[in-house]
């Protein structure tokens, strides 16, 4: 029997979609822009093993461009082409829920652009259910900078940081000994259902260590309290069924542990990467992988640093031939992400973009799948590949 894998490149757009204009984002794109900074710079930038697939075709097609170091001899080997996302918004939920089959179509709530951010009902409650002392920051911030300026009155004072952007999120950031990680998941539970009336996508723990501002450092012990899907997605699906589901690295956070089945958590593209090819050794004939590559978004992406996305892409790329020797006679890998998050785009938010849709394995044909009306179709696709019933939206291919 088939399996089926499917590998989110967090953040890895290729290119701004028609709406783009609407959420701030005319002109974005993550990897072409990548590429162009790497071409200006000298410095050497090439995807080979991706390219070969049809990244870089797919690229053509979503911007009229093949972007440096994308370029191929011959017809790419894979399928390619990329999805326009029909959901509102361009957060991981959202990207994640439509690749997924359940595209969102209610608008999510957002907190303003204003200090202070939170509405004072929210805060007060928070710090009454949670029993403290008070909050910092209540402003829109990168998370990052936020601890920098923040972090030692946070330990000082035992006030977490409380902070937002331009996705429907809430972070919350503490100090994993002064303030202790299991009291921070017990905050953001508490802060999860607390906005649960506002419709915040998200409640994020943003847990960091060190002894002051020159060597704060989150860690590995982040959590995302996410909302549920609102209908069941290719995962509830597949573990309906009865199939061997594995997710990896984000992925059970992001989907609000429903139909997750057997999830792995990882820190960084390397570690996921490996628990990818650990997890489909075990994966059975039938089964769904789905894993999240993150670093790519938040190490990279939000921190406006094209440098360290453009290397990461090229680990990612040498890591492929390991993904390819594993596969099996009717496995059918996807490659995608779930929107963009243009590190030469100003600010430090996502980026409505186009994302890459790749499809191969032993077997699989190759050519173009053109533009794709959604993000869903991947989920449509999988599901007449594994013979499950389609999760309702999305065209297969």
């Amino acid at each position: 029997m088939a399996r089926a894998i499917v590998i989110v490149l967090d953040s890895a757009g290729i290119g701004a979609s028609a709406d783009a204009a609407a959420y701030g984002d005319a002109g974005a794109d993550t990897l072409g822009h990548v590429a162009e900074w790497f071409a200006a710079t000298g410095m050497p930038f090439a995807l080979p093993n991706l390219a070969a697939l049809g990244l870089g075709e797919a690229a053509r097609q979503s911007t009229g461009r093949v972007p440096p170091g994308l370029e191929i001899a011959g017809p790419p080997r894979g399928r390619f082409g990329f999805g326009v996302e029909t959901s509102r918004g361009k957060d991981t939920p959202s990207g994640h829920w439509e690749i997924a089959g359940v595209p969102v179509t209610f608008d999510w709530g957002y907190f303003p652009s204003t200090e202070p951010s939170f509405p004072t009902d929210l805060t007060e409650a928070i710090i009454r259910e949670g029993r403290l002392p008070g909050i910092l920051g209540d402003k829109h911030a990168s998370g990052t900078e936020i601890i920098a300026e923040l972090g030692e009155e946070h330990v000082r004072t035992g006030r977490p940081i409380l902070y937002t952007s331009a996705d429907s999120v809430l972070q919350i950031a503490a100090h994993e000994e002064a303030f202790g990680l299991q009291r921070l998941y017990q905050l953001c539970l508490i802060a999860r259902r607390l906005v649960d009336p506002l419709g915040i996508g998200r409640v994020i723990a943003r847990p960091f260590v060190g002894s002051g501002a020159t060597d704060f450092v989150r860690t590995g012990n982040r959590r995302d309290y996410a909302v549920a899907p609102p209908a069941p997605t290719l995962l509830q699906i597949a573990a309906d069924a009865g199939r061997h589901v594995v997710t990896v690295g984000k992925i059970g956070d992001i989907f609000a542990h429903i139909g997750t089945g057997e999830e792995v958590k990882a820190n960084g593209n390397a570690a996921i990467g490996a628990a990818t090819l650990a997890a489909l050794d075990r994966l059975r004939d039938g089964g769904l992988l789905m894993a999240n590559f993150i670093d790519f978004d938040s190490l990279y992406g939000h921190r406006r640093d094209p440098e360290g996305y453009g290397r990461a892409l090229m680990a990612f790329d040498g890591w492929l031939p390991e993904l390819r020797q594993r596969l099996k006679p009717g496995d059918l890998v996807f490659v995608t992400a779930d929107h963009g998050c243009d590190p030469t785009y100003p600010g430090s938010d996502h980026t409505r973009e186009h994302v890459p849709i790749l499809a191969f394995g032993p077997g699989q044909p190759a050519g173009s799948i053109g533009d794709r009306e959604s993000f869903a179709d991947i989920a449509a696709t999988v599901s007449a590949h594994l013979g499950l019933p389609g999760p309702g939206a999305g065209r297969p291919f």
